[in-house]
């Protein structure tokens, strides 16, 4: 399959945290053309900061493989990771990081930081940036449209009242 595919699949996911009204990122795991491992969002369901989709499909990821080496392992994510996730890619040893979005405000693959540039680092993961970049982008930005206007309804109803 190719980066386009796979990313279809991070999408989808994203479009499943969209539906819960979590901000919509996705992730999925690859490992010799096979999908291991999905996740989407999933912090205000589980009440967890560390929720990202990239972090969750690590976890599964390892848990399907039997160990935390995630060697020749690709994770495709519909956002630019922050350092959170970033750190974990390292950690976790993936091989390659393909994503969709840039996030300016916390991305740390170039964006603000690069997490994968330090040379100190003893672990580098090979990045592919701007898959499926539009489709991505644009999950993104509709929610948090729609989120700007229920929040701006909700103020305004306030002011009514009172």
């Amino acid at each position: 399959m190719s980066d386009k595919k796979f990313m279809s699949e991070a999408l989808k996911e994203a479009k499943k945290a969209y539906r819960k009204k979590e901000v919509p990122v996705g992730a999925v795991a690859v490992l010799e053309d096979k999908i291991i491992a999905r996740a989407h969002n999933k912090r205000e369901d589980l009440i967890d900061p560390t929720a990202h989709a990239e972090i969750l499909c690590i976890k599964k990821a390892a848990k399907k493989l039997g160990g935390w080496r995630l060697n020749k392992v690709t994770i495709y994510s519909t956002l630019e990771p922050c350092s959170m996730c970033a750190g974990a890619l390292v950690h976790a040893r993936v091989d390659r990081l393909v994503y969709g979005a840039d996030d300016p405000r916390a991305g740390a693959c170039g964006s603000v930081l690069n997490i994968f540039g330090h040379k100190l680092l003893n672990h580098k993961v090979k990045v592919t940036k701007a898959v499926l970049k539009e489709e991505c982008g644009g999950i993104l930005k509709r929610f948090f449209k729609k989120l700007r206007r229920g929040v701006r309804v909700a103020e305004g109803a306030r002011l009514e009242s009172a």
